[in-house]
């Protein structure tokens, strides 16, 4: 979204930097907080290895399943914003700084050097969430020229290639947000839509996206119109048929209304409302099962465990970001204020 956008969303993260430890029967167990952070990027590589990025030039990364941080300060990147991270062990990651020059840097030592592998001064660059399987990593960003931008590596990030010559064309106040790193999410699923890299938009139009095939578009019936509004993030479930996507308006967080839908992928593309929605908007939400979710934002996180359909408030928190291991069951969030927690559903 637009650089005063992404203002007031840091604003509104310091509102909740004050934020209590857990409480008691809270599944949230808090790891670390009071850092001068705002931590967006997530990558859980196994139930021992986390990394985090944030803005201040921040990366931090725990081999011990979040007993302690070792916290970096990327050398000539102080005053950068880390909106992303994607980590495959404890050697080698890569963290994406969101706006002009929009850059992607890459270690292969644990964090202690950082290389860069892409840059693009282009005026008006903004990459807003980055996702990879295996040795293909993606990365959308705010329009160019009225069209998403769109830049892939095959190769672990070594090198790139863009879209600026034929990316999907975006309506006027339609862009992505930069909150969680989750509006992007490739499907490895066979059958012929579901098998893409699926996108989600927002402000003040909201649509479903495949990335690979422009003739897929899809209207989303969230909550849109303003440019704080619509959808933030899209998660699919395990089997690959169904995706669930949260939102609302980070400038009304608690509001219910329009922050969320269910997707079913398989046969065909069909929106169904949650009967009881998560407790206000939520900029990231996850599949732990393919009917298990965890949902968060600034208001608070939520559990579904029938798809989606019901949601139940199990903190009121403020997290930016969710995620679970890759290779694990543990599950981590992370937030405003240096901010990260462990969740343990079966205490």
């Amino acid at each position: 979204m637009k650089p005063y956008i992404k203002i007031f969303l840091a604003l509104l993260v310091l509102s909740y930097s004050s934020v209590a430890l857990a409480q008691p029967n809270n599944p949230i167990q808090i790891l670390e907080q009071g850092r001068k952070t705002s931590i967006r990027g997530l990558s859980v590589v196994s139930n021992k290895i986390v990394w985090v990025s944030g803005s201040g030039g921040s990366v931090g990364k725990s081999i011990d399943g979040g007993k302690s941080f070792k916290w970096t300060t990327v050398k000539g990147y102080e005053k950068r914003d880390f909106r992303d991270i994607e980590a495959y062990n404890h050697k080698t990651a890569i963290i994406m700084a969101v706006a002009e020059p929009a850059v992607i840097l890459k270690t292969t030592d644990g964090g202690e050097n950082w290389y860069k592998v892409f840059e693009d001064s282009t005026k008006g660059m903004f990459l807003d969430a980055m996702h990879a399987e295996a040795k293909t990593i993606q990365v959308i960003g705010d329009p160019i020229n009225g069209k998403a931008f769109f830049a892939m590596s095959n190769n672990l990030g070594e090198t790139w290639e863009t879209n600026k010559l034929d990316g999907i064309a975006l309506n006027e106040g339609e862009a992505f947000f930069a909150s969680s790193g989750t509006n992007l999410q490739i499907n490895k699923s066979t059958a012929a839509f579901k098998k893409g890299t699926l996108m989600v938009t927002g402000g003040k139009v909201s649509r479903l996206l495949n990335a690979r095939d422009q003739r897929d578009q899809y209207p989303l019936p969230l909550l849109q119109g303003k440019e704080s509004t619509g959808a933030n993030s899209i998660a699919i479930s395990p089997s690959g048929k169904h995706a669930f996507i949260v939102g609302g308006d980070f400038a009304n967080d608690t509001l219910r209304m329009g922050n969320s839908i269910t997707v079913r992928l398989d046969p065909s593309i069909q929106f169904k409302q949650p009967t009881i929605p998560p407790f206000g908007y939520r900029s990231c939400v996850i599949y732990l099962s393919n009917s298990v979710l965890v949902a968060c934002g600034t208001s608070g996180v939520d559990l579904s465990k029938d798809g989606g359909m019901t949601w139940e408030n199990i903190s009121t928190q403020s997290f930016h970001v969710v995620q679970k291991a890759k290779n694990g069951k543990a599950v981590f969030l992370a937030g405003g204020g240096g901010r990260i927690a462990k969740l343990d559903l079966n205490p």
